[in-house]
């Protein structure tokens, strides 16, 4: 029964990993339709759906398996409960993007957002692509570090996002409501694709450490805090002692 168990537990991971591909491609490819205004691609990135909801599906199921096989221990319990909310991540991830895609589509030959703007969005695109990069990374080898690291990429999206967002209220904005209202939909699409990967990370690192990103960091920050206290015993010790 535990060996059927450790199976099921790999599959549900390896799921994780043919989501976050699935994603990933959507992302790419909804990203290529906003900036190029590529109707194949947003069709294509459109398409993705069937596959991405086939994933989350039979992630569900074997959710339930795991849990109905046997009592599972702690550490595998954590692993399970964490997967459920990372595939909703996921899910939400990809549908996000395909929000992107369909307004390509949609307003295609035309530009969703106004030309001088998309520079932006090349920012944005590259800075998502770079976090579900370090998602997949962080999902097949769960480090807590490189998790802590996903932060960092979300404040640099949170910034493009306010500007934008402080531009299209502004006065002098000269385009169209129609592309005010689409602009600050698609860099809404972004900045909460970002913060599903943050909220991914999270829960690799409590997956990996029992502890949540808060707790990690100070612990971190203890044990910072202690290998200063040591090194400056050590360097007295060895300038006054004897």
């Amino acid at each position: 029964m535990r060996t059927a168990y450790r199976e099921h537990l790999d599959s549900f991971s390896h799921d994780l990993i043919i989501m976050c591909d699935i994603v990933h491609n959507t992302l790419r490819l909804a990203s290529e339709a906003l900036i190029d205004s590529e109707l194949h691609a947003a069709e294509e990135a459109m398409s993705l759906r069937e596959e991405l909801d086939e994933v989350r599906n039979r992630c569900e199921e074997r959710a339930v398996l795991l849990l109905a096989l046997e009592n599972p221990m702690a550490k595998d319990l954590r692993q399970v409960v964490s997967s459920i909310y990372i595939v909703e991540d996921l899910h939400r991830m990809g549908r996000l993007a395909q929000h992107v895609a369909s307004a390509a589509r949609r307003r295609h030959p035309e530009n969703v957002v106004p030309a001088e703007y998309i520079g932006y969005f090349e920012e944005l695109a590259r800075l998502n692509d770079d976090m579900i990069r370090m998602l997949r990374e962080i999902l097949v080898t769960p480090d807590p570090d490189t998790a802590l690291r996903m932060a960092s990429e979300d404040d640099a999206v949170d910034d493009i996002n306010h500007y934008l967002l402080s531009i299209l209220t502004n006065r002098e904005w000269e385009a169209s409501v129609r592309e005010a209202v689409e602009t600050a939909q698609m860099t809404r699409y972004y900045e909460r694709f970002a913060d599903h990967c943050v909220s991914v990370a999270g829960r690799i690192i409590y997956l990996s450490t029992g502890l949540a990103p808060e707790a990690y960091m100070a612990k971190l920050s203890e044990e910072e805090r202690d290998k200063e206290f040591e090194s400056r015993m050590a360097e007295l010790e060895r300038q006054f002692r004897r």
